[in-house]
């Protein structure tokens, strides 16, 4: 007879590799399916010949010290772009750290005209303004483009890829374009949530509620967007998203609401992203965004809860009791157990390949993503009570207001 802890794992088992392959199969198809930009046909130049658009790079800075420098530079040097075709404006949003005589020292050393740093207002009174949206605003009122591309001092371009994204939004006819640059993970705590993460995105991106011109979801990635300025206008900034902290996922949805024309494509060689650094800002970062980019839904929370525990955690802790199990008695059923345990992580392994893949990763620590199953699903918990409490609600100290609904 089986008893009823034998009964509850097989269930899991099963439920872990039946969601298993669903969720591979979905990783798979946006692997596939995303597109992607081949820099082999862009030219990066300013042939007098041809009329090309002018492009803003706005990046909004607050207390990035240790990003700032780098970021600019790899501005600067990916592109061949005039200050004709090409200005980079850099907006200090109040930074209590060295960002501004950074940034100073940097323009001058460089002396570069593309080069612009703004030192940024305080925010005004009376208004909420969340997060970087006061300080792309100020960005956005000075550059003067066709196009703007907003990109988080986190970012380092790759060659070509301004001249890229802007020939693609060209051809494709495109209003609004996001992308998914090469994730860089520097330490353990990144490597444990920031690849289950970052592959849960890209599936979001391809899924078809998402891709159907005539439903009203959508998202972005904040990182890297890109606008044509006067749709950006038209849809009034970030000023009409202002006290919102998912900004990004909020102005892509303005953007898809008012008929006009977006994609998300894969970016890896595009840029590479080193989002969050240690536990501290991952912990932070995520409970900001994930509750509220999901438009405040408990059970889209719920539903990444639970795909996350069933494909990474619950197989390593049923591998665990289903070895202890097999030393302790003989039996068909244990040893059932023992092989889905096995087969649901090898599972995991090829969700990992699949979207390292498609991200421009590795699958390092891939035998560690029970850890990261879990500790993706506590931040989206703590995501949920944190927004509707406020408790703890920050970002880089400040303190987040629960925003109107968009």
């Amino acid at each position: 007879m089986f008893n009823s802890n034998d009964v509850i794992l097989l269930v899991l088992l099963l439920a872990s590799v039946v969601t298993s392959i669903g969720y591979l199969v979905s990783v798979h198809q946006a692997a596939k399916q995303l597109p992607r930009i081949d820099l082999s046909e862009i030219f990066d130049n300013n042939d007098p010949a041809v009329q090309s658009p002018t492009v803003s790079v706005i990046i909004p800075a607050y207390n990035e010290e240790d990003n700032i420098a780098e970021c600019v530079k790899s501005i600067l040097t990916s592109t061949q772009l005039s200050e004709e075709h090409l200005d980079v404006w850099v907006v200090d949003d109040q930074s209590t750290d060295r960002t501004l005589e950074i940034l100073q020292t940097l323009q001058l050393q460089l002396a570069d005209p593309r080069l612009k740093i703004l030192s940024g207002l305080p925010r005004p009174n009376g208004q909420v303004w969340t997060g970087k949206n006061w300080a792309c605003q100020q960005g956005a009122d000075r550059a003067k483009g066709d196009f703007f591309l907003f990109i988080d001092a986190d970012v380092r371009l790759k060659p070509k890829s301004i001249s890229a994204v802007i020939q693609t939004a060209l051809d494709r006819q495109l209003d609004f374009l996001t992308c998914v640059p090469t994730i860089v993970c520097g330490s353990l705590i990144e490597w444990l949530v920031q690849p289950l993460m970052f592959i849960n995105l890209i599936v979001t991106f391809n899924s078809e509620i998402v891709k159907d011109p005539t439903t009203k979801t959508t998202y972005a990635l904040g990182p890297f967007l890109l606008f044509r300025s006067s749709i950006y206008r038209a849809i009034g900034g970030h000023q009409a998203i202002a006290d919102q902290p998912a900004e990004d996922v909020a102005l892509a949805r303005n953007i898809k609401h008012q008929g006009f024309r977006l994609q998300q494509f894969l970016g890896a060689e595009l840029a590479s992203l080193r989002m969050y650094q240690n536990w501290t800002s991952l912990w932070e970062g995520w409970t900001k965004v994930l509750y509220i980019g999901a438009q405040r839904s408990v059970s889209l929370m719920a539903l990444l809860v639970v795909v996350m525990l069933l494909i990474y955690t619950i197989p390593w802790i049923s591998l665990i009791i289903a070895i202890f199990q097999c030393l302790q008695a003989f039996t068909t059923l244990h040893y059932l157990e023992f092989g889905l345990a096995v087969l649901t992580i090898l599972l995991q392994y090829w969700i990992r390949q699949t979207g390292a893949q498609a991200l421009g990763s590795s699958t390092k620590y891939w035998w560690l993503q029970g850890i990261g199953g879990l500790l993706v699903a506590v931040l989206a918990i703590a995501s949920i009570i944190k927004t509707e409490t406020g408790w703890g609600w920050t970002w880089r100290g400040r303190k987040l207001t629960l925003p109107k609904k968009v």
